[in-house]
């Protein structure tokens, strides 16, 4: 098979049509296929019909690679801005009282707005489709977010003669580059994710998502491994100007590239767009509206024929009164996300100062020409390899998922990923030995797997479900749009980023010592066992 083959779809399939009253397994390993080898692409997610929803065609492995490659560019990016920001905001001259700042608007702007944006694109009429256009004003505003961040002191040195101004300008464009790469990298994941799930099939959204953590694993292990080279004796380094500027031309040129291959690697259907009768011989359908007023249904009744006019202006107001009528279960799997990512943030944002205080011993306080220091810049070194070796533990985690799913189930993953986390986590805060620690980073990547996958397939086998009752009720209500269920998860990851932000600075000063840093991840990843065993709803 080539990496662009046709779906397999297009080949003539049997109809399978369910018997009346026949249980229905929502399983991840079963699926229908469309009927007598239709050639419609697919039938968008939201909008339902007289008949049911129509499942989308089967996706080949390179396409959904392919769709896959925007987040180990992503992932890229994010690792070299781990390892830089804090040597470019020292650079520039950055007041140690504003560092919290930076950390916190970029989270706190995107728990306020992810629910509208992610809704918004629920009903987005662009020909274009109703992700795309989001994930392209996303990722141009991360490529310019990573462009200031890297260049913008040498772009004010270059333009700023004044000493006292051109400081002042420097950490100004920096910071604002920091916050706006932040800002849309948050953003971001949620449109991708729905996009995903309104052009696969079930199936394939399980496929999808284990390539979406495999490539994100392998984009975070490459962008450590080319912030660690030394760049400013090189050539190419020679050649740029700088090793900022060998960083950014090739996060640039990866952002870009695996950015374009993602946005035509499976084609959307505008919403609204009804198949021609020709597209689906089988079944004349038409697009229906809901009536409820349950969480995600937020439009007005329509007529068949949908038209922008039809649809209820999406307020602040209308989307809180969803998020508050969302499901119990949904509920839930937030809670428990929420509680994930704070006890993986408390680990990753403090480990390289973990790794030169605590297990090398170093000072980060003392003259930058003593031993204790060199110490400790050491460590930190030796902690970047520690998150490589979390990045490639991700990836090849998340293809033994893919294994270990039929034997122990979406909702083992899911307290094994969080228990894994919890256990290696303890270890290192009660035994800080330098190999111990690295060995114990592969237990990190279990968590990213995790975090990255297994809730997204829980939202997907939760959406199959409704749309599975809906079809043996009869009932014309359209199903809940993804982009919200996706964006609501999403903003799980801004509040942790809040709680973390806040919280674990006062807690490492009242402690005296960074090792409350893993003791604290240790312990929230598991409390989130508990709640996974006790709350979240098994899925077959």
């Amino acid at each position: 098979m080539t990496l662009l083959s046709e779906d397999q779809s297009v080949r003539p399939q049997p109809c399978r049509i369910s018997e009346p009253g026949k249980h229905i397994s929502t399983s991840l390993h079963q699926y229908s296929t469309d009927c007598n080898g239709s050639n419609v692409d697919y039938v968008d997610s939201v909008e339902d019909s007289v008949f049911g929803a129509v499942e989308p065609h089967r996706r080949s492995r390179g396409r959904l690679i392919l769709h896959g490659l925007v987040m180990f560019g992503r992932e890229f990016c994010y690792a070299v801005e781990a390892a830089f920001v804090t040597p470019v905001l020292l650079s520039v001259g950055l007041p140690q009282s504003l560092y919290s700042l930076v950390w916190l608007i970029s989270p706190i702007l995107g728990f306020l707005l992810q629910p509208i944006i992610g809704s918004a694109s629920d009903y987005c009429r662009s020909p274009w489709g109703r992700r795309r256009p989001y994930i392209l004003a996303l990722g141009i505003l991360m490529l310019v977010g990573i462009t200031l961040f890297l260049n913008g002191d040498a772009v004010i040195s270059a333009l700023v003669r004044d000493r006292s101004l051109k400081s002042i300008w420097a950490i100004v464009v920096v910071m604002f580059g920091v916050v706006l790469f932040d800002f849309a990298a948050d953003f971001i994941d949620g449109p991708i994710k729905a996009y995903l799930f309104d052009v696969c099939s079930h199936k394939d959204k399980e496929r999808g998502l284990h390539y979406h953590a495999l490539l994100t694993g392998l984009g975070g292990a490459c962008g450590y491994l080319v912030g660690a080279m030394d760049w400013g004796h090189s050539a190419l380094g020679r050649l740029l100007g700088s090793e900022y500027q060998v960083i950014y031309f090739f996060s640039a040129l990866t952002w870009g590239i695996f950015l374009t291959v993602h946005l035509f690697s499976i084609p959307e259907q505008p919403l609204g767009k009804a198949p021609s009768p020709s597209d689906s011989p089988s079944s004349p359908l038409r697009l229906l509206s809901s009536h409820s007023n349950s969480y995600g249904a937020l439009k007005e009744p329509v007529s068949p024929v949908v038209s922008a006019s039809d649809q209820k202006k999406i307020t602040f107001r209308l989307l809180i009164k969803a998020i508050v009528n969302m499901p119990s279960h949904y509920r839930y799997l937030c809670v428990s996300h929420l509680l994930g990512w704070t006890a993986f943030l408390c680990n990753m944002l403090f480990f390289t100062d973990f790794m030169g205080q605590i297990v090398y011993k170093g000072n980060p306080y003392a003259d930058h020409n003593s031993t204790a220091y060199a110490t400790y810049e050491r460590g930190v070194e030796v902690g970047c390899w520690g998150l490589c070796i979390n990045a490639v533990s991700s990836a090849l985690y998340s293809y033994v998922q893919r294994f270990l799913l039929s034997y122990i189930g979406l909702k083992g993953l899911y307290f094994m990923g969080y228990l894994v986390f919890g256990l290696g986590t303890s270890l290192i805060g009660l035994f800080p030995n330098i190999i111990a620690t690295l060995v114990l980073c592969s237990v990190f990547g279990v968590m990213s797997s995790t975090l990255y996958t297994i809730p997204f397939n829980l939202i997907a086998e939760y959406q199959r479900e409704e749309e599975q009752q809906l079809k043996l009720h009869g009932s014309n209500k359209s199903p809940r749009g993804s982009g919200m269920d996706c964006a609501a998860l999403t903003c799980m990851v801004q509040l942790a980023q809040i709680i973390v932000g806040v919280g674990l600075g006062a807690l490492v000063n009242a402690a005296g010592s960074v090792i409350v840093v893993v003791l604290s991840a240790s312990t929230m990843s598991l409390l989130g066992c508990i709640f996974i065993v006790l709350f979240i709803r098994y899925v077959e």
